[in-house]
């Protein structure tokens, strides 16, 4: 079931420099003599348009701070360290929370536990309002390397009307008694259809993500955590017998029991829009999904929490990833007070504020999550705890510099096992190749 590499990470993809004013290459936005402060981000269009609204109510309640927003091209990690090297690494950054730990390591960013003692009033309310495991995803050796700004963790979409219609129980609508792996195996059997040629012309589920990140996600809710500690961690836990039962049972959904699209068929469609025309009953993704899915008037969708497997030992309890971007500070900015006052804005309560109206993210405050503005941009879903509660109910992936290397074994070797060419019992060589990565010096 291997989908377009298309989602959160995907976006990377997206080239050119966005301003709120003007188009600019990327050199001269992060030029050492320029007097505005940079700050860098990756956002398709509609979140790009998102973060420059934070932007402007920045620059009109600061007005002496001028702030040039530089959206990210394509590779976002070579093009932080090649400007970085030279002497031009933005003040703000936006980060992610499987690869800012390389940039911690190098030091690219700055610790913000400078600033936090200073401003005690900030250090004091960000404390009681965030939501701790998202908050701690960027502390690391005992820094604290960015703030978080929103959650992107990843859950289910449902088509109601395509449930209604099969006679198929609605999924659970809480994160603390999902449905079981062959409870949700029975549903998209029962919303699958064929013509008489065998054609489908319905799939019972589908994945808009990142395969091999939805496999693990599967495995996660197999009770298995991905890496052992989560943070530097020297193992991985992808030899584990749970972990290979739960990847093993995700990748039968497209080559035995034929419910989702395999990788022949994806060649030739997008899985996200399977969905929003309403050929697919059900649709793993993140929020980043929500603009999409709105745009049909009269697809009637809601959410609900992934399945269980039978592994996990807090039973029927689910959980997403934290799946979450961060600002930071870089270390070498001559603006460094400027850039604390607008990571402080971007992701205290105005700024979330902001974002919770804007339908394009899930906020990371605890007071942002209950608001009326979040709530009424969110109208065509009505199980909203399912996104409210989501980050409480989230797990942590791996937090390692070594992140991107991981990764790539990750492709290299669970892609055949994704497409059926070879067992998930062969994800132990992956495991031993993987820990020999981690252990390295």
């Amino acid at each position: 079931m291997l989908d377009r590499q298309f989602g959160r990470r995907g976006l990377l993809r997206g080239a050119g420099v966005l301003t709120a004013a003007a188009s600019i290459p990327w050199g001269a936005g992060c030029a050492s003599d320029d007097d505005a402060l940079t700050f860098f981000f990756a956002a398709n269009p509609d979140e790009a348009a998102a973060r420059l609204r934070v932007v402007d109510e920045f620059q009109r309640r600061y007005p002496d701070i001028k702030v040039r927003a530089v959206r990210s091209g394509p590779g976002v990690m070579q093009q932080l360290s090649t400007f970085c090297a030279g002497g031009k690494c933005p003040d703000v950054l936006q980060t992610w929370e499987l690869t800012y730990a390389e940039l911690a390591a190098r030091g690219v960013l700055h610790d913000l536990n400078d600033f936090l003692a200073r401003d005690r009033a900030f250090a004091a309310q960000l404390a009681a309002d965030s939501v701790g495991p998202l908050y701690d995803t960027f502390t690391y050796d005992g820094g604290q390397f960015g703030f978080p700004e929103q959650w992107s963790g990843n859950y289910l979409w449902y088509n109601k009307r395509l449930f209604a219609d099969a006679g198929v129980p609605a999924p659970p609508t809480s994160w603390n008694r999902s449905w079981t792996f062959a409870e949700f195996l029975d549903a998209a059997q029962a919303l699958t259809k064929r013509e008489a040629s065998g054609r489908v012309s319905q799939w019972g589920f589908v994945n808009t993500f990142v395969s091999y990140y939805s496999a693990g996600l599967f495995a996660l809710n197999n009770g298995v955590p991905w890496s052992t500690p989560q943070k530097n961690p020297t193992h991985m836990n992808f030899g584990h017998p749970a972990f290979v039962a739960a990847v093993q049972f995700y990748a039968d959904l497209a080559n035995t029991h034929k419910v989702a699209p395999d990788a022949s068929d994806v060649q030739s469609m997008s899985t996200p829009d399977l969905f929003a025309s309403g050929k697919a009953a059900l649709a793993l993704g993140g929020h980043w999904r929500y603009q999409t899915f709105i745009r049909p008037p009269d697809l009637d969708f809601d959410v609900a929490p992934l399945p269980v497997g039978p592994a996990r030992t807090q039973g029927r309890i689910a959980c997403s990833n934290i799946g979450t971007t961060g600002l930071s500070i870089s270390a070498s900015s001559r603006r460094k007070e400027q850039a604390w006052e607008f990571v402080k804005f971007a992701s205290g309560p105005v700024g979330q504020a902001i974002i919770a109206e804007s339908c394009l993210f899930v906020p990371v405050l605890r007071s942002v999550l209950a608001s009326s503005g979040f709530a009424k941009a969110h109208q065509r879903i009505r199980n909203l705890t399912v996104l409210t509660e989501g980050p409480f109910y989230s797990e942590g992936l791996p937090v390692t510099p070594a992140w991107e290397k991981v990764v790539a074994l990750m492709d290299r070797n669970m892609g055949p096992v994704l497409r059926g060419a070879v067992p998930a019992t062969s994800l132990t060589g992956l495991s031993n190749a993987v820990d020999e990565v981690l252990q390295s010096p």
